[in-house]
């Protein structure tokens, strides 16, 4: 389990873990584990220790067979403000590595994110930018709170586009959309930013976390290796034409129809009951 180690809860008969490193939270919770930004000093800016050890938790969740949905959040308030600029180690966290080599690094954290093969939902509460909100962006659902804010900040600080923003903005908002967003930097509130469509659903901050592990406790009771093809199938959608895409379809439907978890789908169906998915 890496530098995260699992507990039994006594008294409620649920599995649950909580760890902490220098500077983000895990928790598990019955197969929800939820990462959260640790630095609300800093509103949760990532400096080059949180991307490492983001890019450490995300592949320890990717391989442990028990978690099957992540959460991404921050603390404070906030969920991430971009990168922390004032760092002096860099994204990588090696202050003598060239900016080409930390901003592959930083590549590495996003798709490790975005491919991760199990269902994420970001909770957004507070600032989402730059980096902060292509980090939001690489999950699978994004849910944000009344008071939550977005900006791509990146052009106000001289800078591009960066941590998969030019992939993942246009294919959510349009290209017109994303070019305006990236240009002017403005920041949204939560009620536009899902008017654009750059969030999936926006609730009052206090229900926030009650609708988002009332999602991520639907997804853990959910097929995993059918949500995880699921999940590649629509990432790669766009990306292949129709006919390959069909193929792709077929050859996952058919290693669905060998599992275990169909076979129970069709006894609960049968049965009138919910099923009662393993994973295998």
């Amino acid at each position: 389990m890496g530098r995260f180690e699992r507990a039994a809860d006594a008294t409620q008969g649920r599995e649950l873990s909580v760890g902490s490193t220098e500077t983000i939270l895990l928790d598990r919770r019955d197969g929800v584990v939820t990462v959260t930004l640790n630095r609300p000093e800093r509103k949760n800016a990532a400096n080059g220790q949180m991307w490492q050890e983001l890019l450490e938790a995300f592949a320890e969740v990717a391989h442990e067979r028990r978690d099957r949905v992540l959460v991404v959040t921050g603390a404070g308030g906030a969920f991430c403000s971009g990168a922390d600029i004032a760092d002096p180690s860099g994204v990588s966290g090696d202050p003598a590595d060239p900016h080409l080599v930390r901003m592959r690094f930083l590549g590495e954290v996003m798709l490790a994110l975005h491919e991760l093969p199990k269902p994420t939902i970001a909770k957004i509460g507070g600032i989402a930018a730059g980096a902060g909100l292509s980090l939001a962006l690489q999950c699978d659902l994004t849910v944000a709170s009344h008071s939550a804010r977005f900006s791509e900040i990146f052009s106000r600080r001289g800078l591009s586009v960066d941590g998969g923003s030019s992939w993942s903005l246009p294919r959510l908002v349009g290209l017109h959309r994303a070019k305006e967003l990236a240009y002017f930097a403005d920041i949204l509130s939560a009620e536009e930013a899902a008017d654009i469509g750059l969030v999936n659903r926006v609730v009052p901050d206090a229900e926030l976390d009650t609708f988002v592990y009332n999602w991520a406790d639907r997804l853990a009771a959910g097929p995993p290796l059918a949500l995880s093809m699921t999940k590649r199938l629509l990432n790669n959608g766009s990306l292949v034409t129709m006919a390959q895409a069909l193929e792709d379809e077929a050859t996952s439907q058919t290693v669905n129809f060998f599992t275990a978890d169909t076979a129970e789908a069709m006894r609960a169906f049968a049965e009138k009951r919910e099923p009662r998915f393993e994973g295998r």
